[in-house]
């Protein structure tokens, strides 16, 4: 919740990404080489561009960052998916395509690879672990709460735009932010509903959605739509509800708030609160520590933009961890 600074947040993407690719690629030998290398070097864009331009650092180290690890890791990605229904044609043509952004062993290998396979003019066994866009559609479809919070974040959005709400905070207000001396005060307590589904501009709305199509869908999957239905509006409001609270006791101080982060970090922690219980299932420790990452990545974003609401995000995560600690799963393997 809060207002965002694209700027801001392309320069935390360009120094925690790099950080990321050097700390899981730290092995000396294999093909990690080439990533070093690539993140290396936008960390080291990135810390020029904060030296002499820093109003656009982040632009510009957002731009190293995209060019030379998250095409590359998309493309390479996007290769083998081509590669493993036969098209090696394709997948040796963007494999090339991608030596001029990433120019490593790897690439060189790959591309070498899809050579053989398609002059040999034969078709491989599939590539295990790829997904097709049949796949992700599949889950998708079987993921209809995400659908609908997506569709009603958007629909809220327009009707912001209709109403002219994202450049009057008047009218922001009376769609429904949370307004601390409104919700004591007035007794407007609806509100604590009503701003999970209002943003401040297309920015802040994008990042959510992306978020919550993203750690949504295996959620739903695995805890059943109704649940998760439940674990998303109970987490959001109980970051909005925390907020109040800790601005009654005067731990934060009065302000104006909207946006689905709440019920997003709730869906985290619900993840987070849910392998706790069922570590023992195969792979849920591996799970458990990719999400205590993204808490961990989330709570140095919150701490380095004052715009964000830390005390949101933190009430939704504990609220959906709470509740992960309890929910039944839909079925036994996640």
């Amino acid at each position: 919740m809060g207002t965002l600074d694209l700027n801001h947040i392309f320069l935390f993407i360009a120094v925690i990404s790099p950080l990321l690719v050097l700390a899981r690629a730290w092995r000396p030998e294999g093909i990690f080489r080439g990533w070093r290398i690539a993140a290396a070097i936008v960390l080291a864009i990135t810390g020029v561009a904060w030296l002499f331009f820093r109003e656009y650092a982040g632009y510009v180290g957002g731009g190293a960052w995209f060019a030379l690890l998250l095409l590359p890791a998309v493309g390479l990605r996007k290769a083998s998916q081509l590669a493993a229904h036969g098209r090696y044609e394709s997948a040796r043509r963007l494999t090339a395509l991608l030596q001029f952004l990433h120019p490593t062993a790897q690439v060189r290998d790959q591309l070498q690879l899809f050579q053989n396979l398609e002059s040999r003019g034969r078709a491989g066994d599939p590539i295990q672990g790829q997904s097709t866009p049949q796949d992700r559609e599949r889950r998708l479809r079987n993921a209809p709460a995400v659908i609908a919070f997506i569709l009603l974040n958007v629909g809220a959005f327009c009707i912001e735009l209709w109403r002219g709400a994202l450049i009057n905070p008047v009218i922001l207000h009376r769609l429904g932010a949370l307004d601390f001396y409104a919700v004591i005060s007035k007794g407007e307590f609806w509100r604590l509903f009503t701003a999970l589904f209002l943003h401040y501009n297309l920015l802040h709305l994008v990042f959510n959605l992306f978020a919550l199509y993203v750690l949504g869908p295996p959620l739903e999957r695995t805890i059943g739509t109704i649940r998760f239905a439940m674990c998303y509006l109970i987490a959001g409001v109980g970051s909005t509800a925390g907020v109040v609270l800790l601005t009654i006791i005067k731990i934060v101080r009065p302000a104006e708030l909207v946006g689905a982060s709440g019920c997003v970090m709730g869906i985290v922690g619900a993840w987070a609160g849910f392998l706790v219980r069922h570590r023992h299932v195969w792979q849920a420790r591996q799970r458990l520590l990719n999400i205590l990452l993204i808490i961990a990545i989330q709570i140095v974003f919150d701490i380095s933009t004052p715009q964000v609401s830390t005390s949101a995000h933190l009430c939704g995560l504990v609220t959906g961890f709470a509740i992960g600690l309890v929910v039944a799963p839909k079925r036994t393997s996640f």
